[in-house]
Parts: structure tokens; C-alpha cells; sequence
């Protein structure tokens, strides 16, 4: 868990800055389009075109750039075919690493995601190597200064919503786990009572972390995270690291 929402709330701040020259909405409009594709364009009945749409609307994307991706996906539009694919590996400090990619060449991209790993001391592994150690699970995130409770009130009526976890973590941020299918209903239940959320996503969380305390490896940790990040190709990346606050650099 510590490594996920670390990196999460890291992601989150960097997305401000990806949407403003508009790299994030690439990605979105990728998941968009196969997510029509696969479940169709009605938006009720399709939760994980409902769940990207929510993302491109909370990253400011215009509705003409949705409605666009929709379009592509159910064949009013053509354009590239992309191919879903899961890349597992493993970064410095012996951290697992787990890749959501789409792609419409998969050879260049595994060349190109082999060159970033082992670029940044980290390397590709075969299919299954950590995938076993993640589960999908909803996450999101309040911070405490948003919450007019004390804190034992608010993780009970949170649990009493449905969630499955809630902590608050060490920079006054609750975080907040759901199974996938109460995901909707905690962060509805949420904004039903005023609290603003931070972040919300249905994602891949590890079930053990490792503990990073060499701010060396550290840094190594967070560069290569980001280096897959900005890959094109890379829809989401998960890890398993548990990096203080202050080696976050």
C-alpha cells in the first residue's frame, strides 16, 4: 500500500503538469477508445469507459477529444489498432514493477521498455514473475484538511460505506482501498457528504512493499518510474516500493 499511494500522489502532481502540454490526454483518449471498443459507447452500462471518461474530465480533456475517442473505438472513426499487453519487471532494490501498456507495434515496445528498464539499473522479467503480488482494487485519496471529523469517526463511516481499508498516511492524506465493485459507491458516498477527493482510481495494489532506505537507490527508483511513465506506450505503472517521504525526490 505505502508504495502505491506514495507514487500515486507523485503521479498525481506530475499529471497537472503533463495535461498542461497535453501528453495525459494521449493516454486517456487511448484507454477511451479501447474501452468503447471492448464494452461499447454506452457510458452506464460500460464501467471502464465510465471510469476513463471520469479521468479525461478530471484532467480538463475537452468533450470533443472524448467524444472523438468513443467514436474511434466504436468505428465511427478510424485509427491506429492498439493491442493491450502487461510488461512486468524489476527496478534497483529488487522492486517489482508492473506495466498497463497499449500499443499498435509490440515488438518496438518491448525493445523500447527493455532500454528504459535496463537504462535506469532495472530489468524485464517473463510474464508472471509479480503480477501475483498485485490485486485490482479501488483507491482513493482525501486529504485530513478537507475531513470535519475526528479521525476514528471518519474511518468508521467510511468502512460503514463499503470501504475495505483506510489509513492515513504520514503527509496527512487518507487513503482509502475498495474491491473494484464499491469503488463508485465510497467515493459517491464521499462526495454525497461534501468531501472534496483528492484522487480516485481503480488500480493495481501490491500485497507486500519493500522497504527503501538508501536515498541512492531511491533515486534510481523514482527516475526510472518516471522514465516509464512518459513513455508513450505506458498506460499505468505500479510498483511495490516503501520510500520515506523524504527520499521522495
Amino acid at each position: 500500500m505505502a508504495g502505491h499511494s506514495k507514487w500515486a500522489n507523485t503521479k498525481h502532481r506530475k499529471a497537472r503538469v503533463d495535461a498542461a502540454r497535453g501528453k495525459i490526454f494521449t493516454k486517456i483518449a487511448r484507454e477511451i477508445t479501447v474501452a468503447a471498443r471492448e464494452g461499447g459507447e454506452d457510458i452506464d452500462a460500460n464501467f471502464r469507459l465510465r471510469l476513463a471518461v471520469q479521468k479525461a474530465r478530471e484532467n480538463n480533456m475537452p468533450n470533443d477529444n472524448i467524444q472523438r475517442a468513443i467514436q474511434k473505438g466504436t468505428g465511427g472513426q478510424e485509427g491506429s489498432s492498439y493491442e493491450q499487453a502487461t510488461f512486468e519487471g524489476y527496478a534497483p532494490g529488487g522492486v517489482a514493477i508492473l506495466l498497463d501498456v497499449m500499443t499498435d507495434n509490440r515488438n518496438r515496445t518491448v525493445a523500447e521498455i527493455r532500454h528504459v528498464l535496463s537504462k535506469h539499473a532495472g530489468n524485464l522479467g517473463e510474464s508472471g514473475c509479480v503480477s501475483w503480488m498485485f490485486s485490482r482494487k479501488g483507491f482513493i485519496t482525501v486529504d485530513k484538511k478537507e475531513v470535519n471529523l475526528e479521525e476514528d469517526d471518519f474511518m468508521l463511516e467510511v468502512l460503514e460505506a463499503g470501504a475495505e481499508d483506510i489509513e492515513l498516511d504520514d503527509s496527512d492524506v487518507y487513503n482509502i482501498t475498495t474491491e473494484t465493485e464499491q469503488f463508485e459507491e465510497v467515493k459517491g458516498y464521499l462526495q454525497e457528504q461534501g468531501i472534496k477527493v483528492a484522487s480516485s482510481e481503480v488500480t493495481m495494489l501490491p500485497s507486500t512493499s519493500i522497504a527503501i532506505t538508501e536515498a541512492d537507490t531511491a533515486a534510481k527508483i523514482m527516475k526510472l518510474m518516471e522514465a516509464l511513465d512518459d513513455h508513450d506506450d505506458v498506460q499505468n505503472v505500479y510498483a511495490n516500493f516503501d520510500i520515506p517521504e523524504e527520499l521522495m525526490v
